[in-house]
């Protein structure tokens, strides 16, 4: 029999399960990837087909991290479409992947301003 004074082996508490983002969130977060696409997207037909200028080397780098952004935006919107999502640490990822995109977005608009830049006046 075990007396009062043995100390006792602590018990393990239950595991807590994963913290959900609050309602209205990942539709927000949906919205600002979709809209945010859709203006990359047309930025990049805009670079692609009907910008002054010719193809040049340095062209690359503007077209190199929109179509890149644009990828990043593509699994972002994947990953806050997936159940999965709900999850707090799931949300957070995406939204670093989200922040990643639009970051390569604002690279690949420098990089074309300052391509434009270089153009000279017809």
């Amino acid at each position: 029999m075990a007396s009062e004074d043995s100390p006792r082996k602590p018990t393990a508490a239950p595991p807590q399960p994963p913290r959900a983002v609050p309602d209205g969130y990942r539709q927000g977060l949906i919205t600002a990837i979709t809209v945010l696409l859709g203006f990359s997207l047309a930025f990049v037909r805009y670079w692609g087909f009907d910008a002054p200028g010719r193809w040049a080397l340095r062209s690359l780098f503007s077209t190199g991290a929109s179509v890149l952004a644009v990828v990043f935006q593509l699994i972002a919107l994947y990953r806050a479409l997936r159940i999965e999502d709900q999850a707090a640490d799931e949300y957070r990822r995406t939204v670093r992947w989200f922040i990643a995109s639009a970051i390569l977005l604002l690279l690949g608009l420098l990089f074309a301003a300052i391509e434009l830049s270089f153009i000279e006046p017809a």
